[in-house]
């Protein structure tokens, strides 16, 4: 009964301002209403986009996406966001309009129209900061620059008089845009302050530049390689670093990165191992490489023990050769442990003697793993009756002698000395006495094993397709024959070498370093299980019967 009373004492008490006033604020607060929700929808359509449920961003999503996909957010689309500025840039270029700068907060970029009948070179600035601009006169010599060569825009004058020009520098942030995968995973490479360089010039796409386009990277000092590199859309799945064509000059504190096309550029620094890793790897060896000396120690026995009691081991050369290699390793591992065992921090000869021996039967396992290979052609592919005088003396003198020739090639040039691998805090993690030389560390070990694995991979690869073509005719009489070729392959590529190319021919990630070492520690294992498989069923025959027979096995010569 007294709302009435109240409501009207209420009302009386506003006057037609107050009325006004609040009727003002209502309206304000009505305007800011979608303003106040529109970073919300903003944040919402950039959310989509980076995670490929809407494909048309603005500019500023597209360059948050750097900023907001992290390693801990799975939902980004690194292959939308990457293609996205891909074609912003070929866009870029078509435009008639003038757009001077791109300034968002992953992505800053310069557009310029240049004539094509500049009398000299163009420079610009790369700073991530800052958009880039045009450096001249002293400028051109700022740490961080692009130069464009006149020869670029020279080839260009007879098509046009002006050129349109877009270098622009993006923060790919901790994320996977723009990554690929030799990056990402603990030890394995990684792009040089997240930090990739856009050029484009015209509509067209440019390659086989005259002079090449230089691009100028500026850092702390590195103890790590460092690799120029291009983005490849077509490369994999969602496209990849790629050296091709990109050359690098490696400083102090710059890296100069020189390539004959024009697109996305980036500095990668190759993996450098911590200290916990190299630990864990220590352990791992020298675990591996003390089972795998107990097994080629049995190996090597057990030859010698059928020797005295079999003729046929006697004469036939594969089992001398396969001793051989095991031989190889075993001095190998063994000199490998005394290696990490001795933690003497002298520089001198016995230093270089030690790298010396170390580097002699590491060559001896690389030509006697050829050797196989050899042997394994003569027997499985010309399988006609070859004799050789002095057949194993011969290999015996190449499989001993010739690393002797390049060990005492590399000593003379000093090449031996205390090797070092640092972290990237220039901490030591390991020291060996090894190759300081890296000339000489690629020529004698790095090309002296792929001549040997080419080699024995193409052998390798023969004896595979005579094996399984073979097996086809005989497939349906044999149901397990297809298994024990994959298991002969096996084997054989064991004897080749074919592990050591992890090292050599896979991205060099956590995972491959791993493996390289496990695989390659228990070669041993390896080396006595393919000894036993390979002559145990001829001991068998030759005890069954009182006429020796000839089989695959028999020796390609008689001494």
């Amino acid at each position: 009964m007294r709302l009435r009373p109240v409501m009207g004492e209420s009302l009386s008490q506003h006057t037609p301002t107050h009325l006004g006033t609040m009727l003002l604020q209502l309206f304000f607060l009505l305007q800011l209403g979608p303003c106040l929700l529109d970073p919300m929808r903003a944040k919402e359509r950039e959310n989509k986009f980076c995670s490929g449920e809407a494909s048309t961003p603005s500019q500023y999503a597209a360059a948050r996406c750097f900023v907001s996909c992290n390693r801990s957010t799975p939902d980004c689309k690194p292959k939308v966001i990457e293609r996205f500025w891909i074609k912003k840039l070929e866009e870029l270029a078509k435009e008639k309009s003038p757009v001077p700068v791109l300034d968002e907060t992953a992505v800053k970029a310069t557009i310029q129209n240049i004539a094509v009948n500049t009398s000299q070179d163009l420079f610009f600035s790369i700073s991530p900061s800052q958009v880039p601009v045009t450096l001249n006169g002293n400028e051109m010599e700022a740490p961080d620059r692009v130069r464009l060569p006149r020869s670029l825009f020279e080839s260009l004058r007879p098509n046009m008089s002006s050129v349109r020009v877009i270098l622009a520098v993006i923060n790919t942030g901790e994320g996977e845009i723009f990554k690929g995968s030799a990056t990402g995973q603990p030890s394995s490479s990684s792009v040089l302050d997240n930090r990739m360089v856009g050029i484009q010039v015209g509509t067209e796409p440019i390659k086989d530049l005259v002079e090449p386009v230089e691009i100028t990277f500026s850092h702390k000092q590195q103890h790590q390689d460092r690799q120029c590199v291009f983005w490849d859309d077509n490369k994999g799945t969602g496209g990849d670093w790629k050296p091709t064509g990109c050359s690098t000059e490696q400083r102090t504190n710059q890296t100069i990165c020189r390539c004959d096309h024009l697109t996305f550029f980036a500095l990668l620094l190759k993996p450098v191992l911590d200290a916990t890793t190299v630990k864990s790897l220590i352990r791992l060896s020298l675990a591996g490489c003390g089972i795998s000396l107990c097994f080629l120690f049995l190996t090597i026995i057990l030859y010698f023990a059928l020797r005295f009691t079999r003729q046929r081991f006697k004469s036939e050369d594969a089992p001398k050769i396969h001793v051989a290699l095991s031989i190889s390793l075993a001095l190998l591992n063994l000199t490998f442990i005394i290696s990490l065992r001795h933690k003497s921090s002298e520089q001198g000869a016995s230093c270089r003697a030690q790298g010396g021996i170390f580097h002699y039967f590491l060559l001896c396992c690389f030509t006697w793993m050829g050797i196989e290979a050899l042997h394994l052609y003569l027997l499985a592919i010309k399988i006609f009756n070859i004799y050789i005088s002095h057949y194993f003396l011969k290999l015996c003198l190449v499989g001993w002698g010739l690393p002797i020739l390049v060990v005492f090639i590399t000593g003379i040039t000093s090449s031996y000395g205390r090797y070092t691998i640092k972290d990237g805090a220039n901490h030591t993690t390991l020291e060996l006495c090894w190759i300081e030389n890296r000339t000489a560390l690629h020529i004698t070990v790095h090309g002296y094993f792929i001549v040997t694995f080419l080699f024995g991979g193409v052998i390798l690869g023969l004896v595979a397709w005579k094996i399984f073509h073979l097996r086809g005719f005989k497939a349906g009489k044999e149901q397990s024959s297809t298994w024990k070729g994959v298991i002969t392959v096996l084997g054989l590529s064991c004897l080749v070498g074919v592990t050591w190319g992890l090292v050599l021919l896979t991205p060099l990630g956590l995972t491959a370093i791993y493996a390289f070492t496990l695989l390659n520690s228990l070669q041993g294992v390896f080396m006595l299980i393919w000894f036993a498989i390979l002559f145990y069923p001829s001991l068998r025959k030759e005890s069954s019967s009182s006429t020796a027979k000839t089989n695959h096995s028999n020796s390609a010569s008689r001494e």
